[in-house]
């Protein structure tokens, strides 16, 4: 039977990866998630320099053809090798993970639904609405707790990148969306209309009694 695909878009920093965690663990069957930053290209042929100037908020820059490919091969049942991407080289590391079937696959990104490549592998879209604000402070906060960024390299990186393609592709993508869900951090409403969805789809199918 083929997996339910569920589809997490927003802004960086929106609370999709929080969403969809929450959602994972509130689910009544096995779910395995997907990260859209894994599928960055790996720009090897470019200069430490040049990674750092990279729009990396552009589609371009995700190998979607290999994410929707796995998509695909997951929903079908089969075993994926996830790519992993390294954020303080702005390199893909040389690892990979191994991701069994399951289910209920979620993928999150923030151009999740602005290619039709992989918004189209999905059963339910959702997107995450968040003010510009809270996006920003959950960003900087990120990326110098996690990616060890400066806090000028991280405002000049939103303002040259971030915000231009926001505007240009993310919010446009939302009216692709099933479901638009405000800031999810801590939207229990959300994850218990998203879990109801499954539990109908599962039921439909005949997967869940």
């Amino acid at each position: 039977m083929k997996s339910l695909v569920i589809g997490i878009a927003g802004g960086s920093g929106s609370g999709k990866s929080t969403l969809a965690r929450n959602v994972a663990a509130a689910s009544p069957v096995r779910v395995v998630t997907l990260d859209m930053d894994g599928y960055y290209r790996n720009f090897t042929h470019l200069s430490d320099e040049e990674r750092q100037r990279a729009n990396w908020d552009h589609p371009d820059a995700f190998d979607l053809d290999l994410l929707a490919r796995h998509v695909r091969e997951l929903a079908a049942g089969h075993r994926i090798d996830k790519p992993v991407y390294d954020f303080v080289r702005h390199l893909r590391a040389s690892a990979t993970v191994s991701v069994d079937p399951a289910p209920v696959v979620i993928i999150d990104g923030i151009l999740l639904l602005a290619d039709a490549r992989v918004r189209d592998l999905c059963d339910i879209k959702v997107f995450v609405d968040a003010d510009a604000d809270v996006r920003l402070m959950r960003r900087i906060r990120r990326d110098i707790r996690e990616r060890g960024r400066p806090i000028d390299e991280i405002l000049e990186q939103y303002a040259t990148t971030v915000r231009p393609m926001h505007v240009e592709f993310v919010e446009p993508s939302k009216r692709y969306a099933d479901l638009i869900v405000p800031h999810a951090t801590d939207n229990v409403f959300a994850v218990e209309m998203i879990v109801a969805t499954i539990q109908d789809s599962l039921r439909a199918e005949g997967a869940l009694q």
